[in-house]
């Protein structure tokens, strides 16, 4: 029960970096000999390596990423291995970990993000002139242009980057040196260590740093309201690729038929995405229950942060990847808009100011 390395085994690479960091500050400050350093940082690199390329075997014994990595390096150089825990607690390591790993992601997901806004946008401009109805109340209101529409989709993602922009320039201080709770006796230098790891400053409270998931939190968040977006589109999209409408067509590879009913093309992926974010909503409930009755400081409820947390961030990922090449499949049936707007039923003309 208390194992996390079947899940948390993603972070080895931002584990070894805060790891190299530490060792490089320890041996600065002259806690540790420069030639142990050189030993741990040649472990902890070649530990990497055998991560990267599969053939190292984690130990559920361990419990976690960290031990995992600890226990192997003092295998590899000796129990010059163990220094490397001089100043330091899996308490202020995890916290290092996900934050050095949100970053990353966060980089990623917008990067996503923007390949849709630029389909979005290649649709929009080949359709300046496509007249389709608007709706409130899924009634028929205003005729606007199947471009407009597209754009207002590329305004909401760009109100998402803005948002993980945002957490990430939160996210970015470093709570390595914090200790398990209250700091160490011993002379470190935090602020070359957040320097090194590419952090824009130190945590400035060793309890909060120690026991602050805010910035997984916000990060859940945003994501949450990434995929309210593109839930609200594959709404839209299942409608207007029904028989009732039949505006738009995907290509078969982002459909479905059935064996039984070979006349149906089922807007699968779009079906996935609203489904998907139900799913991606219950993480983060999940992780505010968690937190919401810890008290100062790190508590053992705090394990449970990552896996909702990790599959928030792969579920983004995955929808984000094939949305953007599915809508590069996207075909307009224009000739079903002009049935739809006899001049009577327009709820807007165009008058003369008088």
């Amino acid at each position: 029960m208390g194992q996390s390395i079947s899940y948390d085994n993603r972070l080895y690479a931002h584990d070894v970096r805060g790891s190299v960091a530490h060792a490089r500050m320890l041996a600065r400050q002259g806690i540790i000999s420069s030639d142990d350093a050189d030993a741990i940082v040649a472990g902890l690199e070649s530990i990497k390596a055998d991560i990267d390329s599969g053939i190292f075997s984690f130990a559920e014994d361990l419990e976690d990423i960290h031990m995992n990595i600890e226990s192997n390096l003092t295998k590899r150089v000796g129990e010059v291995g163990g220094k490397l825990h001089s100043g330091r607690s899996r308490n202020d390591q995890i916290a290092t970990d996900i934050r050095l790993y949100l970053r990353d992601e966060i980089d990623a997901i917008i990067v996503l993000v923007r390949a849709v806004q630029r389909e979005l946008i290649c649709l929009a401009e080949a359709h300046v002139e496509t007249i389709l109805p608007g709706f409130t109340h899924l009634q028929h209101a205003q005729p606007v242009v199947l471009g407009h529409y597209c754009l207002a989709y590329t305004e909401m993602l760009d109100r998402d980057v803005g948002r993980l922009d945002d957490c990430r320039t939160r996210l970015n201080v470093c709570p390595l040196g914090s200790g398990a709770i209250a700091g160490t006796t011993l002379p470190i230098d935090r602020e070359s260590t957040a320097k090194e790891l590419g952090f824009e400053g130190i945590c400035r409270n060793s309890m909060d740093a120690t026991s602050d998931r805010d910035f997984a939190i916000e990060m859940m968040s945003a994501v949450s309201i990434i995929m309210m977006h593109l839930s609200r589109m594959s709404e839209d999209f299942v409608f207007w690729m029904s028989q009732e409408a039949g505006w738009i067509e995907f290509g078969d590879s982002f459909c479905t038929g059935s064996s039984l009913m070979p006349q149906k093309k089922n807007p699968d992926m779009c079906e996935l995405t609203r489904g998907k974010t139900g799913r991606v909503y219950g993480n983060l409930i999940a992780l505010l229950t968690i937190m919401k009755g810890i008290p100062l400081c790190y508590n053992r409820d705090m394990q449970e942060d990552k896996e909702p947390m990790f599959d928030s961030i792969d579920t983004v990922k995955l929808v984000l990847q094939v949305y953007g090449p599915m809508l590069a499949t996207v075909k307009v049936h224009n000739d079903r808009f002009v049935t739809l707007w006899p001049e009577e039923k327009f709820s807007c003309l165009t008058y003369p100011l008088l």
